[in-house]
């Protein structure tokens, strides 16, 4: 049974109903926003569309754990290598931005076998987006397949990254620097959508900085499906370093060199 046909009607339903769920609460009267511990803001949204994820996975007869950013799970890097498969979860990826009213959040959904991402979803409803990728299926926007562009030259690129605001000390303000002065254009964005662009062809490089698993579980994926590359700043492979930069593979070795 191929990673599709295994999972692609988990992760359907959940977006589906979780598109609903989020929809309800954007830009809405009834939106609350809390404070977590960390001081990052929570919202219902954030909460209900967990909860409705868990109870699909649970109804849905796979062997799945879950890890959450609401509501957490197993140690977040020990079911990465070894033990049951398991559905990695942002409910609402850039709850700052939908509590504020952008448009730019959706659910980031991945499954995860033994340490490596098969199967990958995002949904941004107001966007009214969709993305997808299965491992050795290439990838998808709305149903139709996305390439990265075939652009080689950074001088010719367009690259987006993570901010460059007080929170991040000089340094990494000074590498981030050095890659928005060698592209021919850049932004500073940060989150899930500037690597769905990277996969759809619209700009070749994107770079976030302190970020969790939910924040990056099908986005490699997606980017890799669609011809690209996705690692740390280290060039690894891998969601569980916080820093995370996607491609379309051919200027990915220059532009981490401009970031180290």
């Amino acid at each position: 049974m191929g990673y599709r046909e295994k999972y692609s009607a988990l992760l359907e339903s959940i977006v589906q109903e979780g598109d609903v769920i989020a929809m309800r609460y954007f830009r809405a009267v009834e939106l609350r926003v809390d404070k977590k511990s960390d001081g990052s803001p929570v919202t219902q949204a954030d909460r209900g569309v967990e909860e409705m994820a868990r109870a699909k996975v649970a109804a849905s007869g796979l062997p799945l754990d879950i890890l959450g950013e609401e509501m957490g799970g197993r140690d977040v890097e020990a079911a990465s290598v070894t033990g049951r498969a398991r559905l990695i979860i942002d409910p609402v990826d850039g709850t700052e931005e939908f509590s504020r009213g952008i448009p730019t959040f959706g659910t980031l959904l991945g499954i995860e076998e033994q340490g490596e991402i098969v199967a990958g979803m995002v949904s941004a409803p107001a966007l009214r987006t969709r993305w997808s990728a299965y491992r050795g299926e290439g990838a998808f926007r709305d149903g139709k397949k996305i390439q990265v562009s075939g652009i080689a030259s950074l001088d010719q690129a367009m690259v987006f990254t993570t901010g460059t605001g007080p929170k991040k000390n000089a340094e990494d303000r000074a590498r981030l620097r050095r890659l928005h002065d060698a592209a021919r254009n850049s932004r500073t964005m940060g989150g899930f959508w500037q690597h769905m662009l990277v996969a759809e062809g619209s700009i070749e490089a994107a770079v976030d900085w302190t970020s969790m698993p939910w924040d990056l579980a099908p986005l490699g994926l997606i980017v890799e499906e669609a011809g690209g590359k996705s690692t740390n700043l280290s060039g690894k492979r891998t969601i569980y370093d916080g820093q995370f930069v996607s491609s379309n593979g051919k200027l990915h070795h220059e532009v981490l060199e401009l970031l180290q």
